[in-house]
């Protein structure tokens, strides 16, 4: 299959970030090569016009601005969110049984747990230590190499398991790490392994944010490779192509990346999109750049627009009967828009007609979704931001099979297709 950069950025970004920490780490890095400065949130801001400048919230939201070069009068922002399904450890985490060190877990988010088992294991999050000098400090962690399993049952002991069961996350998601270990080793080994990534050593753990991953390497799939397969595709697929299409903008209009974490969970935290970080960001920058007071920053955000960008389901070769007959997005068959009568997704006719016609300019095929009128709708950071905000958005996504999984399958064509669209619309000179 012929060389493609932009997805061997991809694959590198996938396999580089396995927690939201790390998805947000190296997003900065990137935007740092590309000459954006970092602002920290606690010191006043000092902005230009046409500077290129970013803030991160928590070590796991990021909002990243490309300023206008005249006066700030509207905004094309572009939202994603960092966070993943998955398996979280507890903060006493230890648990011995039968001669196994045992990691316990929480689910977090809507998880499909069937494909976790028998699956190459690493850890990744970030931990906060003290060190000798008193100090404070936080490090990321990331264990690349195989170090847990969930093991399955054995189906001679389980007959009927390929009928259908429930599975319990508090007794059967519990991986094995240590064969005679004991509840002090996960202390033990998080401190070797902070020496062998860090060379940090004689640092008091004081809590840590730790997940469960698949060690997997993500890859191209298909005779052709015409699919990726990768843990965290939803929704690290998203935020990859908004810094594309961001990091592509000519850099004349004013634009904004903001990738939220939480949103799995219902993204009601200080850094989620139910939060006051991304309207906290941009009423800082419209004081400076923009019109001043209250009124002023109303109407920015009324002449701005937002993208909600959030993968989409795609039809099911094995499950057709899982969508509607007349909304089945292909993969590889161009961006998703999404549509939801209840308002679970913040597309309207006026936005949807906006990135219909920004396809147009970029020769990119589009597709709508809209679930099946007896089956539950998903939902994404669109209608929170819209609600926080006022600002007019829609929701569009890539379409992938297996969200939610441990590793979730997309169409490599699909990420040039949608990284067009959006770079047409960071460059649009008109939003209306």
């Amino acid at each position: 299959m012929p060389h493609d950069p932009t997805l061997e950025r991809l694959l590198n970004f996938l396999q580089r970030s396995p927690t939201p920490w790390h998805a947000v780490a190296n997003m900065s890095k990137r935007l740092e090569q590309a000459g954006f400065r970092r602002l920290d949130e606690t010191q006043s801001w000092q902005l230009a016009p046409g500077e290129r400048v970013y803030v991160t919230r928590n070590e796991s939201s990021l909002v990243a601005l490309q300023l206008p070069n005249d006066r700030l009068r509207a905004l094309r922002m572009i939202g994603a969110h960092t966070d993943s399904p998955g398996l979280r450890l507890k903060p006493n985490a230890a648990q011995v049984s039968s001669g196994w060190l045992q990691l316990g877990v929480e689910v977090y988010g809507g998880a499909l747990l069937a494909p976790w088992f028998d699956r190459d294991l690493g850890v990744a999050g970030r931990v906060h230590l003290r060190r000798e000098d008193g100090r404070l400090h936080s490090v990321l962690l990331n264990v690349t190499r195989p170090v847990a399993i969930v093991p399955s049952l054995a189906i001679h002991l389980d007959r009927e398991v390929n009928e259908g069961r429930a599975i319990n996350p508090q007794t059967q998601m519990v991986p094995v790490l240590l064969q005679g270990g004991e509840q002090g080793d996960i202390e033990r080994l998080l401190q070797r392994w902070l020496y062998e990534q860090h060379n940090i050593e004689k640092a008091a753990i004081l809590d840590f944010e730790l997940a469960l991953y698949d060690t997997q390497p993500p890859a191209r799939v298909g005779v052709e490779g015409e699919l990726i397969a990768s843990a965290r595709l939803d929704n690290l697929l998203s935020c990859f192509i908004g810094l594309e299409a961001l990091l592509n903008g000519d850099g004349r209009q004013g634009a904004v990346l903001v990738a939220n974490d939480h949103e799995e969970v219902g993204s009601a935290s200080a850094c989620g999109a139910q939060g006051p970080f991304l309207g906290d960001v941009l009423r800082r920058v419209n004081a400076q750049l923009g019109e001043e007071g209250e009124e002023g920053f109303i109407r920015l955000i009324q002449a701005s627009r937002l993208i909600s960008c959030d993968n989409a389901h795609a039809l099911h070769p094995n499950f057709t009967d899982k969508h509607d007959a007349g909304h089945g997005p292909a993969i590889n068959g161009g961006p998703v828009i999404k549509v939801n009568a209840n308002q679970r997704y913040a597309t309207n006719s006026a936005t949807s007609a906006m990135f219909r016609d920004l396809c147009r300019e970029a020769g990119v095929p589009v597709q709508t979704f809209v679930s099946r009128a007896d089956m539950a709708c998903g939902s994404t950071i669109g209608p929170i931001t819209a609600t926080e905000l006022g600002v007019p958005t829609l929701d569009v996504g890539v379409a992938q099979w297996g969200m939610h999984s441990i590793r979730e399958t997309a169409g490599s064509q699909d990420i040039e297709y949608l990284t067009r669209a959006l770079t047409a619309f960071v460059n649009r000179p008109e939003l209306v």
